[in-house]
């Protein structure tokens, strides 16, 4: 099975323990491999697909994926690196937030080789006899060694309750499932062990812990957000997901390789190994962003986009599918940067005006120069932001 540790080694940050998971998957058996997903936000993002990725590896070699959508824990609410107490999601929210998660999936996993389950079935029937049982089985000193819970007690930051049980539950998860394996981000790592200790505290055989890394977003640094708005969405449309990944610098180009591509690892060698040699590193990223986009839209739609993006980008043609709108002038007219700012092209005005100055806003594919442009009633133009940006407007 050497050659199955390798597939499931590769971009993994850490496995609890390496000689525990050799030996489950020499024995032969089919295993269990869960992994929770709070439905916090409605849409899942590259991100998230990172951890999705490692569970297609175990399909791969035949394994079972439990899908868990943590619609009770969700209502917890997840305390891990937060510096303070997590706003409840109402039952509403959660299950509503739920039915995008078991569509997206699929584009990933194999349907015969998941389950999809909901951790309400078991948590709710716990009632308050079964929450003492579970929080006699772990203490207080060993809750307060997590990190984010030791630096809000140093700082006297209040920790709520219940905050305490989320990571039980999410323990209790794992009993409930007989987990044999249970993969989650670096970030959830004490969780992921308190459910190794609750097993042990079943009678169970303790399930592998293991973590993959956080995938840093489009600006390279910061973790992929939908708050930070440097995502990709894996509902985006074709041409956006395209032009976003095309987007991200030639260092984070291979990060994305390692976490987020299916070429084998000889396969991205090869490639780094070109680029060194002289090719220009464009090419390898439109394969990425190719993989990518067929992944979630279908075979051949990346071969598209790449096409669309060389005429777009390098012949500065307009796209053809242009969405337009009317703007209704108060007035003589209105400056430039208020007009881009109330039809959302830019978060702010000093934002639009930042952008003029270095040559990223333009008009019927000319660019403007002056940031008091003002714009006239009567006019039916095309204006551009950035890159990817188009909204043609009728005043």
């Amino acid at each position: 099975m050497t050659d199955a540790l390798s597939i499931i080694k590769r971009g993994t940050d850490e496995i609890l323990t390496e000689s525990d998971l050799k030996s489950k998957l020499d024995s032969g058996r089919q295993l269990t491999i869960k992994a929770g997903f709070d439905p916090t936000a409605p849409d899942l993002h590259l991100g998230h697909t990172v951890l999705i990725n490692k569970l297609r590896h175990f399909q791969d070699l035949g394994h079972k994926v439990i899908f868990l959508i943590g619609d009770f824990t969700g209502q917890i609410g997840d305390p891990s690196g937060k510096n303070k107490t997590r706003p409840t999601l109402t039952k509403e929210e959660v299950a509503e937030n739920a039915k995008s998660y078991k569509d997206q999936v699929f584009k990933i996993l194999k349907k015969d080789l998941t389950e999809v389950r909901f951790n309400s079935e078991w948590c709710k029937d716990l009632g308050a006899e079964g929450l003492i049982d579970l929080a006699s089985r772990y203490n207080v000193a060993r809750m307060l060694e997590r990190d984010d819970f030791n630096k809000r007690y140093s700082s006297n930051q209040s920790i709520a309750v219940h905050e305490f049980l989320y990571p039980l539950v999410q323990g209790y998860d794992s009993v409930a499932l007989k987990a044999d394996v249970e993969c989650g981000g670096t970030d959830q790592k004490f969780n992921l062990l308190v459910g190794r200790e609750l097993q042990r505290s079943f009678d169970q055989d303790p399930q592998v812990v293991l973590t993959v890394p956080i995938l840093e977003g489009l600006d390279g640094v910061n973790k992929m957000s939908k708050s930070l708005d440097n995502f990709v969405g894996v509902d985006e449309a074709p041409n956006e997901m395209f032009g976003k990944i095309m987007s991200i610098s030639d260092t984070l180009m291979w990060r994305w390789f390692e976490l987020l591509s299916f070429l084998s690892e000889e396969e991205v060698k090869k490639l780094k190994t070109s680029v060194e040699d002289g090719t220009n590193p464009r090419d390898a990223k439109f394969l990425l962003a190719m993989e990518i986009v067929d992944r979630f839209h279908g075979d051949g739609e990346g071969e598209k986009c790449k096409e669309s993006f060389l005429k777009r980008f390098q012949k500065g043609a307009i796209p053809e599918d242009i969405k337009e709108v009317e703007y209704q002038i108060e007035g003589d007219s209105i400056p430039l940067v208020n007009l881009l700012k109330d039809m959302g092209m830019v978060a702010s005005t000093s934002e639009a005006s930042r952008l003029i100055k270095q040559g990223g806003i333009k008009i019927d594919s000319e660019k403007v120069n002056d940031a008091k442009t003002k714009i006239l009633p009567s006019t039916n133009r095309i204006y551009q932001v950035g890159k990817r940006k188009f909204l043609k407007i009728q005043t």
